[in-house]
């Protein structure tokens, strides 16, 4: 397969920058843009960066500045765009709605006009499990009503698939969205249970445990998400959403318990009820995602927590002494 030249937006992100590394090591050429936002510690973001800083052109930008953003698609012919940048988070989406309105609607709409401007057909973008909001059947498939979002951070989702689909048929564009399950992984989200429950564990403090222990989520770990990734930019065609997500779902006490027994320590729990805005179950039916993409999810919870655990320890310095 020829190189091709790829914008990543939120290329220091979590994900993001799992699949810069990923496009660098099969020789692609990329271009990253990340506006780098304390939204959590900004260090982490550069200390991802600081993996391949020297092997890709970075741009400190909002995705919502319009004239920025145009700056970058009139330097560079892109063959593709890779759409992972947002403002994340459920529970902050009810603390701050309207950054969520711009950078992850406005900020979309921007990279659709832009490609359609500089005629760039294939995009692939990041959607999210939240999109299934209070539905009850489960597991959830791509062929569900997706009409009713329990959080704003999951309207600006549904919005951005809407929005995807406008710009396939108006202007033949493809692209292709993924749902997202509970990513996790090496360089996560410090906002994240892994993160927070292993740093708490480890430092003595109490975790809090919503909805008595009881959500059950489809954790997908950090590669299986990146191989979804590369497959949908390398296929991408017409107008598509998947589930990126492992059909084996896990109940949070069982989650906590990895933990524990990969640190040699007992959590404190504060258990807590359900919070707002959060669903009791995400649970991925891939059969659509088999079909298109060829793509199922490989890592056990066990073995995922075991590596960010590994990685967590070395990067934080913590002693290997139980």
């Amino acid at each position: 397969m020829c190189t091709m030249k790829i914008l990543v937006t939120g290329g220091a992100g979590f994900i993001g920058s799992h699949v810069v590394q990923e496009l660098l090591k099969r020789g692609d050429e990329v271009v990253v843009i990340d506006d780098m936002n304390s939204y959590y510690n900004p260090q982490l973001k550069k200390d991802r960066i600081a993996q391949f800083k020297d092997k890709i052109r970075f741009y400190k930008i909002s995705i919502w500045d319009y004239n920025a953003m145009k700056t970058v698609f009139q330097t560079y012919h892109f063959d593709k765009v890779c759409h992972l940048a947002a403002q994340a988070g459920v529970r902050h989406s009810l603390e701050n709605p309207f950054i969520y309105n711009q950078v992850n609607v406005l900020g979309t709409l921007n990279i659709l006009e832009l490609m359609k401007e500089f005629k760039i057909h294939d995009l692939v973008y990041a959607s999210s499990s939240s999109v299934y909001g209070g539905n009850e059947k489960t597991p959830f498939a791509v062929e569900d009503t997706v009409d009713k979002p329990i959080s704003l951070y999951a309207a600006t989702k549904r919005a951005n698939e809407l929005y995807a689909h406008v710009y396939h048929h108006l202007y033949g564009m493809n692209c292709f969205g993924l749902r997202f399950f509970t990513v996790y992984g090496p360089w996560g989200r410090p906002d994240m249970a892994l993160f927070k429950f292993t740093k708490a564990i480890l430092e003595g403090q109490p975790i809090d445990v919503y909805n008595q222990g009881k959500m059950k989520r489809s954790f997908t770990y950090i590669t299986d998400i990146v191989t979804g990734i590369i497959k949908s930019l390398d296929t991408v065609k017409g107008n598509d959403v998947f589930n990126l997500g492992n059909p084996d779902t896990v109940e949070l006490n069982y989650f906590i318990e990895c933990i524990e027994k990969e640190l040699g320590k007992t959590a404190v729990k504060n258990m807590m009820p359900l919070q707002q805005g959060d669903v009791p179950v995400t649970f991925a039916d891939i059969i659509h995602t088999q079909n298109v993409l060829g793509w199922e999810p490989k890592v056990s919870i066990e073995q995922g927590i075991k590596e960010f655990i590994e990685w967590y320890k070395k990067y934080t310095g913590t002693s290997h002494e139980h």
